[in-house]
């Protein structure tokens, strides 16, 4: 009898410490998903000129973001790149839509965001190259620039002055802005002229391409020249640079992976499975989106530090 009285309070402690743990349980908060630790998602984008605070197709741009998170989004108009960029480096937004020299500067200044899609072009173009463009042989190669008259469009066009000094720069070859061969031309269309009329042996342009780095024939400087009556025969490019991809869409480094994956399908996919909303998210560059890292924008970077380092 003794032993059966043991029996049944040691029964009786254990079913009031299971129930204890029970009711214990039950009281705790459960895991908090990734959509309440960031309560609203907020997307940064910038303004067009002229546009203030408002961004066409706004409401329903939010809409189809809530939709693939399957939360509260809110879009934050920033006045301009400088701006974006500080929100993101704050975490102020988790997602934010950049320039490629734009995400580059954010990348260098704070090292919290990586790049998530990009653009890309009807032709399968995904960014642009530099290139440096002779007529009728009067430059041989890029050895020989230092002796002959070569063209360049002004200090802030990305793809007729930046990026072929940072890609030439890069790739060891002695070129700075004020280089004595160098011809500073009051626009990229003034650069064009000064080669076709003879003013300038050769032209630093730029050409749309893939992302196999070719050439894809559909705009740029060879053809701008070739619609100006130079025939094309007589045009030859001795040099291309490294790609510069188009601007991404950006996330910050520590967004929940599960955001970043929905992210990724809901963009790829927009082109095809929703082209209203991806022409109004995508107006320059109709070819949907496709996934990128943060390589793709090497050749960005190289023109921010370049550009840094000169400003110091």
């Amino acid at each position: 009898m003794a032993r059966r009285g043991k029996t049944a309070a040691r029964q009786a402690v254990k079913l009031c410490a299971a129930a204890l743990v029970a009711s214990g349980a039950a009281a705790w908060p459960a895991h908090a998903d990734w959509r309440d630790d960031i309560g609203t998602f907020r997307i940064g984008i910038v303004a067009e000129p002229g546009g203030g605070n408002t961004v066409p197709g706004l409401a329903r741009l939010t809409e189809a973001y809530a939709n693939a998170l399957g939360m509260k989004v809110e879009f934050v108009v920033a006045r301009d790149y400088a701006a974006l960029i500080e929100a993101q480096a704050s975490g102020r937004v988790q997602y934010a839509v950049y320039s490629a020299l734009a995400y580059a500067t954010a990348s260098e200044r704070c090292g919290c965001v990586e790049p998530l899609v990009a653009p890309v072009d009807a032709d399968g173009a995904v960014g642009i190259r530099s290139v440096l463009v002779t007529r009728d042989g009067r430059l041989q190669d890029l050895a020989a620039m230092a002796s002959h008259r070569i063209a360049i469009a002004p200090v802030d066009n990305i793809g007729g002055a930046l990026l072929p000094l940072a890609a030439l720069s890069a790739a060891g070859v002695r070129i700075a802005q004020d280089s004595p061969f160098l011809a500073r031309a009051i626009s990229a269309t003034a650069a064009e002229t000064m080669l076709s009329g003879g003013d300038a042996d050769g032209l630093f342009g730029w050409e749309p391409a893939d992302a196999g780095g070719q050439s894809t024939h559909s705009g740029g400087t060879v053809e701008r020249l070739e619609a100006a009556g130079i025939p094309g025969a007589s045009l030859r490019v001795l040099w291309t640079s490294d790609l510069l991809r188009y601007g991404p869409h950006a996330i910050r480094s520590d967004l929940d992976p599960e955001a970043k994956r929905r992210l990724t399908v809901f963009l790829t996919n927009l082109k095809s499975q929703t082209p209203d909303v991806y022409d109004v998210l995508e107006r320059a560059h109709t070819g949907g989106f496709s996934p990128v890292s943060q390589k793709d924008y090497a050749m960005a970077e190289a023109i921010v530090r370049r550009e840094t380092a000169g400003q110091e």
